[in-house]
């Protein structure tokens, strides 16, 4: 018997006008978009509707104007990819507000990582990000996606110059999300989570 599709959220960490983000989203969703076994479900914190619950409310919970509330949408979902650059060593401060507006949603679910930036390739957001995720007793995936100078990695199309390299290190990112979000999924039905 086949099973539903894993509800995968795509989290794009970056609100800067201008971002490089809009770039590597394009790629990656393009890539996870070729997983049957997966239903893409896009998170742009630059998303009016998102920018504005996040700044003038504390109730994560409500939705307005029939918009799913953040926690809702979060809620709703096996697993997570967050695309963050890194900004001054860490990641960026409108992804803390997102993950934070939110607590039991994220429990028991997979979190991978699509990470950017200069030399360092965003890999300390990303190892700050796994402090934050553990702490909400979210399970993070051992592999990440990185651009090192990311701005020189891709074409005018939005495509990386290295598609051998980019498309491998992103199959391995999905198969391990795939295992956590099915088993962490069978897990959560059979036993709620209560840690």
């Amino acid at each position: 018997m086949s099973q539903p599709p894993l509800k995968i959220g795509v989290l794009i960490g970056s609100v800067r006008t201008g971002r490089f983000a809009d770039k590597i989203s394009q790629w990656f969703i393009s890539e996870i978009g070729m997983r049957e076994n997966m239903e893409i479900h896009v998170i742009d914190l630059s998303e009016p509707a998102l920018a504005d619950e996040l700044k003038l409310t504390l109730d994560p919970s409500g939705a307005r104007d029939g918009v799913p509330g953040l926690a809702q949408r979060i809620g709703g979902l096996d697993g997570f990819v967050i695309i963050t650059p890194e900004y001054n060593h860490g990641y960026p401060a409108s992804l803390k507000l997102a993950i934070d507006y939110v607590y039991s949603e994220w429990r028991a679910k997979p979190v991978g990582f699509v990470s950017y930036g200069g030399m360092a390739g965003g890999h300390r957001a990303v190892e700050q990000l796994r402090q934050v995720f553990a702490e909400l007793h979210a399970v993070t995936l051992r592999d990440t996606v990185s651009f090192h100078m990311a701005w020189e990695k891709f074409d005018e199309e939005g495509r990386p110059h290295d598609v051998v390299g980019a498309t491998k290190a992103c199959a391995v990112l999905l198969d391990q999300l795939t295992w956590w979000g099915l088993t962490l999924r069978e897990g959560r039905a059979a036993r709620p989570y209560e840690g």
